[in-house]
């Protein structure tokens, strides 16, 4: 396994994972019951997330800090059969990987505090992620659903400049949509934009007219999707390229 700076290798009964160090301790005590996941679904303060799982915002024991748990889960036409069942070392150490790699290239990406893998049977494994929560944020979707024109206006611009950031890191996201794009608030009602679900994400030349064309399309054909639920507005996010 490898473990980057900053992190420090865990290992219980089966369970193999990576902690970030200066959160070893609460997060170790998170999933001395068994998983990460466990930890979340049953604890009293939980918020809960829908997308291609259920996941939960909870507080670390102590209150060391904010994170959002998920369980790791096939996409696509085989989810049904897959679900969160994966052959090897999972998709979560790559997830790290990649969120630093991001973030060493100046794109917003929740910080991964923490990733745990736990057998699922003979030879198959489940992985729980475990990501710094960021205050006062939601996905798009969410903030564009009923929204007025202000803050559609700002959550283009804010969407735009992740697009622009994505490419200018070289980075090729094969599902950004408006599920995985994440708005926080800023000053004077401006949003920053961070990108979720990374683990897909893979890296091309930078500052390549294709990486943000290919972003372009896969994140114009999701707002196609949600047509309806997002409302008028729409064509504001027909400006980026």
């Amino acid at each position: 396994m490898s473990v980057p700076p900053g992190y420090v290798e865990y290992w219980n009964k089966g369970t193999e994972g990576v902690l970030l160090a200066s959160l070893e301790a609460p997060l170790r005590a998170a999933v001395a019951g068994g998983s990460f996941y466990g930890y979340a679904e049953h604890h009293p303060q939980a918020r809960t997330f829908t997308g291609r799982g259920v996941a939960y915002a909870v507080p670390l024991p102590e209150g060391a800090a904010d994170v959002v748990i998920r369980r790791s889960r096939h996409g696509g036409l085989l989810a049904a059969l897959t679900g969160d069942k994966f052959f090897g070392a999972t998709r979560a150490p790559k997830e790290l990987e990649i969120s630093l790699t991001l973030q060493r290239r100046g794109v917003p990406t929740p910080e991964v505090v923490a990733y745990a893998t736990y057998p699922a049977d003979a030879l198959r494994r489940r992985a729980d992620v475990v990501t710094r929560e960021v205050p006062h944020s939601r996905d798009l979707l969410a903030a564009l659903t009923g929204a007025d024109a202000s803050v559609k206006v700002a959550a283009a611009k804010a969407t735009g400049q992740l697009l622009r950031q994505l490419a200018e890191a070289g980075a090729r996201h094969p599902d950004l949509n408006v599920k995985n794009i994440l708005l926080a608030n800023a000053a004077n009602g401006a949003f920053e934009a961070y990108v979720l679900d990374v683990d897909r994400v893979w890296f091309d030349q930078a500052n390549a007219p294709r990486v943000f064309e290919a972003n372009w399309r896969r994140f114009h054909r999701s707002m196609q999707k949600r047509r309806a639920e997002i409302g008028g507005g729409f064509d504001i996010f027909g400006s980026f390229p």
